[in-house]
């Protein structure tokens, strides 16, 4: 034999010997990895035995009989949800959705005969793992075609501006609990915990027309509230000012009809004095009468009636009382 050559001896009673015992903790490797499995702390395992519902298991390490014994995790502690009109393809700070494919789940005709694109997110939770998964079949599809119906149903009893505006959150809560009545009747073994109008939209070819019929209709509120304000501002003060005319034309009225009664009874008051003794009434009223009149008067000059010489007086101006302009 040459130095490049081995020759290598292969003992056939050696390779049978050991080959069996690799063969076996092969088997026992597969046989440990296929009865271990873990369910995780969100989750609880349905083992399935030959076939049949045999346990439910909770979280942690646990054993099935390998070949005979399948096993299927439901994460019922996790909240799940299904989309309607788009799909998310990246989750994040900012997330990504794709709605291109998805226009045949989400368009719907309303009650007023009008297309509108409806995209919406049921939240679901799994509460009953047994009847998940025997109850119904593939209860995953079926949750997402009770909720296209219950949405098209709902959707069909509103007019299109109902959609579109003020009754967005009427119809989420409205599907959610159609939703929930029909899955208790199916015992899908699924709780629905919201109903999410994700984006309520006019149809593609006719969106401008809707957006111009929205816009006058915001500019008739817009107008419809300035004229609000022009009235609200306005009339209060209109009618505070007649209020105020009122008033004042009342104490008016009030004050020259009690002015009036107080002459009448001051001049009843004097008759009365007259009637009693006229003279002396007469001299009063004269002298009182003077005695308004004279202050007016600038300079005054007194003559006797029988004389023609004229006298001097007291300068009644220095004494106090100003002449009348």
């Amino acid at each position: 034999m040459s130095d490049n050559q081995f020759e290598i001896n292969i003992n056939p009673d050696w390779i049978k010997k050991y080959l069996s015992r690799i063969l076996l903790v092969i088997v026992a490797i597969i046989l440990v990895f296929s009865s271990v499995k873990t369910v995780g702390p969100e989750e609880e395992g349905v083992v399935i035995q030959l076939g049949e519902y045999n346990r439910t298991v909770m979280p942690g390490l646990n054993f099935i009989i390998p070949f005979a014994e399948t096993m299927y995790k439901i994460p019922v502690q996790r909240q799940l949800k299904q989309e309607f009109g788009f799909r998310t393809s990246s989750a994040g700070t900012r997330s990504d959705y794709v709605k291109s494919g998805y226009g045949d789940e989400s368009m719907m005709l309303t009650g007023d005969l009008n297309l509108t694109d409806v995209e919406w997110v049921v939240q679901y939770r799994i509460v009953n793992s047994y009847n998940y998964l025997f109850r119904v079949r593939n209860a995953e599809k079926t949750l997402n075609d009770m909720s296209e119906a219950a949405m098209r149903k709902i959707v069909g009893d509103r007019t299109v501006n109902e959609v579109l505006t003020v009754g967005r959150q009427e119809i989420a809560s409205s599907v959610e609990v159609l939703l929930q009545e029909m899955c208790d009747e199916y015992e899908n073994g699924i709780r629905i915990d919201q109903v999410v109008l994700q984006d309520v939209n006019p149809p593609e070819p006719v969106k401008p027309s809707f957006n111009a019929v929205n816009e006058a209709q915001q500019e008739r509120e817009t107008l419809i509230n300035q004229a609000e304000a022009d009235y609200n501002r306005v009339i209060p003060r209109a009618r505070g000012e007649a209020e105020e005319t009122i008033q004042l034309a009342e104490a008016y009225a009030l004050n020259r009809v009690n002015g009036a009664r107080g002459e009448a009874e001051r001049f009843n008051s004097i008759f009365e004095a007259y009637v009693l003794a006229p003279e002396v009434t007469k001299q009063r009223l004269y002298l009182e009468t003077l005695e308004k009149v004279l202050p007016k008067i600038g300079n005054k000059i007194i003559t006797d009636e029988q004389g023609s010489n004229v006298l001097p007086l007291l300068n009644l101006n220095k004494a106090g009382t100003n002449p009348a302009p």
